[in-house]
C-alpha cells in the first residue's frame, strides 16, 4: 500500500493507478489524497501523460483545492516533471474564477523558462480575464504580445471576439470597430456570427440602427464566410421595433428566409406581435400569429400574453382577446400568472361568456387557483354565473383533488337556481372516479334519477371503467345491461372498458357475448379494444374465435360502407 509516509518509489504501473484513481475519485479534497499527491511529486513520481495531469489539477480545482493544486503543480515541476500547456490553463483558468491575480501572473512568466510555453488557450483565458476585469489596455498589450514574431503564437477569432466584447462593453464601439479591420487586415482571421453578434447587439444597445443593418449588410455578403443565424435578426429585429421602425423589422423578418436560408423562431415573432399590438395595428398583429402558425413556428405562452395585453387595453377582451385564450388553450399553450392578471384588469363590461372561456380555459389547464379568481371578479362585475361557469369551476377543482371546494360550488350553483346538466354529472362522476372514489360517484349517478337528468354514454363508460379498474366486474356488467335496457348505445370505448375488467376474471364467455352485440351493433373495435381481445383470446386458447370477430368486424364495415339496409 502507498501511503504519504511511504519512502520507497512505486513502480510506474502502480503510479499510474494511483494518479488514475485519484482523478477518477468524486472529492479528492481529503488530506491524505493531497498529502500523497505531493510526497509522490517529492519522489519524482509524476502523471504518466499530460491529460492525467490536467484531469487531477482540474479535479482539485474544482473542489476547491485550488492551494493544494499549486502546490502539487510546483512540486512537480521542481523535480524535473513535465509540464506543458494544457496543466498550466487548467490552472490558470482556476485562478482566474478566484481572482489570484498575483498567482496567474506568475504562473504566466514561469511558463517560459520550464518549456510550457503558452498556447492560444492560454493567451485566451488571460484576454478573457482582463476583459472582465475592465483592464481593456492591458488586454490590448496581450494581444500586441502574441503579434509579435517571436511568440509562436497567432491570435483567433475568440481571441478578438472576446477583445471586441470587452471593448463594446466599455463603450468603446469605435476601438472594437477598429479592432475588426485589425483581425481581417494583420492577421487574416476572419470574423464569425458571434462577431457580428456582438457588434449588432452593442450598436442596436446604442441605438445606431443604421449602422447595424451596414453591418450586417457587409458581413452578410457571399465572400465574408459568416453564417448568419436567428438569434443576430431576432437582436436586431428588437433593436428596429423598440425604436419603432416596425416596417424595417417586417422587412427583415422576409430578408431572413429569401437570401439567408435562416428560419424565423417563437422570440423573431413575439418581438414584432408585440411591436404592432403597442402601435395598435392588431390586424397585422394576427397576420404574424397566422403565419406563425402556418410556418409551425411554436405559439407560445409569451405569444398569448403579447396578444391579450394588447387587446386588453384597447377593450377588446370580450371581441378577440378571449377567442384568442380559447384557441391557445386548445393549441397546447398554457397561461401564467401574468395571462390571468392581464385578463382580470380587461375584464370590464364584457358578457359572461367571456368570463366562461377563460375560466374552462383554466380548468383545461389544472389552474384551480386562476379559475376561482375569474369566478370572484365575475361577481365584482355584477354578473351571475351560469351552469358552464359551474360546470367548469368543479372540473377545474375536481383536477385538483378539492373536493370540498366541488361541494361549495354544486351547493352554491343549486342555491343560485342553476339546474346541474348532464356534463356536470359527468364532470362530477369522472373526478370522483378518478379520485379512486366510487362509492360517491355511484350516488352521483343515481341521484340523477331524482333530478330527472338522464345520463349517456360518456358516463356509463365512466362508470364501467372505474367498476373494471375497482375489480367490480359484475356491476359493470350491470350498467352495461342497464343501458341496453335504456337505449343508450355502448361505444367502442364502453365495449372496450368492460372487456379489460372481464379479461382480469377471465369471464370468456361474456366476452363471446358481448363481441356480438358489439358486431351486430356495426360498433368497430378500434386498435385497443384488439390488443385487449388479441392479448386474452390468444392465450386462452380461442383463436378461432378471434378470427370470426375479426372477420364479422371485416363483414360488419363493408355493409355499413355499402349501405346495407339490414345493419
Amino acid at each position: 500500500m502507498i501511503s504519504p509516509d511511504s519512502t520507497s518509489l512505486p513502480d510506474a504501473a502502480t503510479r499510474s493507478i494511483v494518479f488514475s484513481g485519484l482523478a477518477k475519485r468524486s472529492h479528492p479534497r481529503n488530506e491524505g489524497s493531497l498529502a500523497l499527491l505531493v510526497k509522490m511529486a517529492k519522489m519524482e513520481s509524476f502523471p504518466p501523460n499530460a491529460v492525467l495531469f490536467t484531469e487531477l489539477i482540474n479535479k482539485l480545482c474544482r473542489h476547491g483545492a485550488t492551494s493544494r493544486a499549486w502546490d502539487f503543480f510546483h512540486e512537480v515541476k521542481d523535480a524535473g516533471g513535465s509540464i506543458e500547456a494544457p496543466v498550466c490553463n487548467a490552472l490558470l483558468t482556476d485562478l482566474a474564477a478566484i481572482q489570484d491575480f498575483a498567482r496567474m501572473n506568475l504562473l504566466f512568466s514561469e511558463m517560459k523558462g520550464f518549456g510550457g510555453r503558452p498556447d492560444v488557450v492560454t493567451f485566451g483565458i488571460l484576454i478573457n480575464h482582463l476583459c472582465k476585469s475592465r483592464r481593456l489596455n492591458d488586454a490590448l498589450n496581450v494581444l500586441d504580445a502574441m503579434s509579435s514574431p517571436d511568440s509562436g503564437v497567432s491570435p483567433d477569432t475568440i481571441i478578438f471576439n472576446t477583445l471586441i466584447d470587452g471593448l463594446c462593453n466599455a463603450g468603446r464601439l469605435q476601438d472594437g470597430l477598429s479592432l475588426l479591420d485589425r483581425m481581417k487586415s494583420s492577421h487574416a482571421c476572419d470574423p464569425d456570427s458571434v462577431t457580428l453578434g456582438i457588434f449588432i447587439n452593442h450598436l442596436c444597445k446604442s441605438r445606431r440602427l443604421d449602422h447595424a443593418l451596414n453591418v450586417l449588410d457587409a458581413m452578410s455578403s457571399p465572400d465574408s464566410g459568416v453564417s448568419l443565424d436567428t438569434i443576430i435578426f431576432n437582436t436586431l429585429i428588437y433593436g428596429l421595433c423598440k425604436a419603432g421602425r416596425l416596417q424595417d423589422g417586417l422587412s427583415l423578418l422576409d430578408r431572413m428566409k429569401s437570401s439567408h436560408a435562416c428560419d424565423p423562431d417563437s422570440v423573431t415573432y413575439n418581438t414584432l406581435i408585440d411591436a404592432f399590438c403597442k402601435a395598435v395595428e392588431l390586424d397585422m398583429a394576427h397576420e404574424l400569429l397566422t403565419r406563425m402558425e402556418k410556418e409551425r413556428v411554436a405559439v407560445d405562452v409569451v405569444t398569448l400574453n403579447t396578444f391579450v395585453n394588447g387587446m386588453c387595453r384597447l377593450g377588446m377582451i370580450g371581441r378577440w382577446a378571449t377567442a384568442l385564450f380559447d384557441e391557445m388553450i386548445k393549441e397546447g399553450v398554457s397561461p401564467d400568472s401574468g395571462t390571468c392578471s392581464t385578463l382580470i384588469c380587461g375584464l370590464t363590461q364584457v358578457d359572461i361568456k367571456s368570463y366562461n372561456t377563460l375560466i374552462n380555459g383554466f380548468s383545461k389547464k389544472k389552474r384551480s387557483d386562476k379559475a376561482f379568481e375569474i369566478h370572484d371578479e365575475m361577481y365584482k362585475a355584477g354578473l351571475r354565473p351560469d351552469v358552464f361557469t359551474y360546470t367548469s369551476l368543479i372540473d377545474a377543482f375536481c383536477k385538483a383533488g378539492d373536493f370540498s371546494k366541488v361541494d361549495k360550488f354544486l351547493n352554491e350553483m343549486v342555491d343560485n337556481g342553476c339546474k346541474p346538466n348532464v356534463v356536470t354529472y359527468g364532470t362530477l362522476i369522472n373526478g370522483y372516479c378518478k379520485a379512486g372514489d366510487l362509492e360517491q360517484a355511484m350516488k352521483i349517478f343515481k341521484s340523477m334519477d331524482v333530478s330527472m337528468v338522464p345520463p349517456n354514454t360518456i358516463i356509463y363508460t365512466i362508470l364501467i371503467d372505474s367498476c373494471c379498474k375497482n375489480q367490480k366486474v359484475d356491476a359493470a356488467i350491470d350498467l352495461f345491461d342497464e343501458m341496453q335496457e335504456k337505449d343508450i348505445l355502448p361505444n367502442v370505448m364502453t365495449y372496450t372498458a368492460i372487456f379489460k375488467g372481464l379479461k382480469n376474471h377471465n369471464m370468456s364467455d361474456k366476452a363471446f357475448e358481448l363481441m356480438d352485440k358489439m358486431s351486430l351493433q356495426g360498433c368497430k373495435p378500434d386498435y385497443v379494444t384488439m390488443d385487449v381481445l388479441t392479448g386474452w383470446l390468444t392465450v386462452i386458447g380461442e383463436t378461432e374465435r378471434l378470427r370470426l370477430f375479426v372477420q364479422q368486424k371485416k363483414t360488419t364495415s363493408s355493409d355499413i360502407d355499402s349501405g346495407n339496409p339490414d345493419v
